[in-house]
């Protein structure tokens, strides 16, 4: 099966055996037990459905997977097991319950955290550097200024002067469009919510360490901190989660090309002051010419797409993020993260047009 294409694979992966009569699509398997003497004894240790979303999400991804019951509890299985002392470097912003929760970690004396922007050229970052880091926490494209950070050459910067783990948070990527771990990632997280499940009807969340040797310490880490803190997902969501990443091909080339084809209108558009796009993906970020109130119209005079919060689904969504009063300050006041869904991109252009006239006035 690694001989196809991904597209081909996360279709085909996941499958029953094919024997006469099996059926094509997985079963849900909604057990909390099983009988003794088998691989697994207890639902937190393992169940069938969630092993076969994570054989995709690791294939796709060129390791191998564990999922959770969602990006947060994902994220907590690294951050929460991480040592007392951890030197944490990561971004200026990042992801709000990631945000929070490293400062969390670091007022209860656990870690330090340094924050810095991780877009800027790697030598500057070293140079930024207040003493040795343990950890590099990176987002890209980031949640939510759809940055892009250049992982490789900031890790070849900074793995010779640091003992250092790389964690990447890939959920605006993907893994049709990047694999961290060929970077030097040695875990990549997804919160599978978004883009993977697609639906918006789904918590999940995904770690994934390289397969062989080099990942089965992590592994098994990761392995036990699932276990001991209940983070198993649910079968069937597992099992949504799965369904939904059959059509991923078909929905990242669609969101995609709708997303860059409105890049290009409001680039060009004299009611937005800065477009935030990288070329690639379903999520952008936009400052119409307004103040945070302006920015709170435009997004409750749209129509067709929803004033909600999440990203990667097929409908569309519209947020001004600093309407969270946690979010970090360094986000713009007016700033609105767009989600493009798989609808018309000339609907979609519509409504932001006339949701931009009610906010910012010709």
């Amino acid at each position: 099966m690694n001989l196809w294409h991904p597209d081909t694979r996360v279709v085909a992966g996941g499958r029953p055996p094919r024997v006469p009569g099996s059926p094509v699509s997985p079963p849900i398997v909604p057990t909390s037990t099983y009988q003794a003497d088998g691989p697994v004894g207890y639902a937190r240790h393992g169940n069938p459905s969630v092993a076969d979303v994570e054989a995709v999400i690791g294939d796709l991804e060129g390791g191998r997977a564990l999922t959770f019951s969602s990006g947060m509890a994902a994220a907590a299985a690294i951050l929460d097991d991480l040592p007392l002392g951890t030197r944490v470097l990561t971004g200026e912003v990042t992801y709000n319950g990631v945000y929070q929760r490293m400062g969390e970690l670091a007022q209860r004396g656990i870690i330090t955290v340094q924050r810095t922007d991780l877009t800027a050229d790697p030598s500057d970052v070293l140079a930024s550097l207040t003493g040795p880091v343990d950890l590099l926490w990176c987002e890209t494209p980031s949640n939510p200024l759809v940055e892009v950070i250049d992982v490789p050459a900031l890790v070849a910067a900074l793995r010779p002067v640091s003992a250092l783990r790389v964690v990447v948070d890939s959920t605006l990527g993907g893994p049709l469009r990047q694999q961290p771990l060929t970077w030097g990632a040695d875990v990549v997280l997804h919160s599978a919510t978004k883009a993977l499940a697609g639906h918006s009807d789904v918590l999940l969340g995904a770690l994934i360490v390289p397969a062989g040797e080099s990942g089965d310490a992590t592994w098994a880490a990761i392995s036990r901190r699932r276990v001991l803190s209940g983070g198993m997902p649910s079968p069937f969501d597992a099992w949504l989660t799965l369904r939904g990443m059959r059509t991923l091909a078909l929905r990242t080339d669609r969101m995609e090309q709708t997303a860059q084809i409105l890049t290009a209108r409001l680039r060009a558009d004299p009611r937005v002051m800065r477009v935030r796009y990288p070329g690639f993906g379903s999520v952008l970020a936009i400052e119409p010419r307004t103040d945070g109130a302006g920015a709170d119209a435009l997004v409750n005079a749209l129509r067709l797409w929803w004033n909600a919060t999440s990203l990667g689904g097929v409908e569309s969504l519209a947020e001004r993020r600093r309407r969270w009063p946690d979010e970090p300050a360094a986000v713009p006041e007016a700033l609105i993260r767009l989600s493009v869904g798989i609808e018309h991109p000339a609907d979609l252009w519509s409504d932001l047009d006339q949701a931009l006239t009610v906010a910012v006035p010709r």
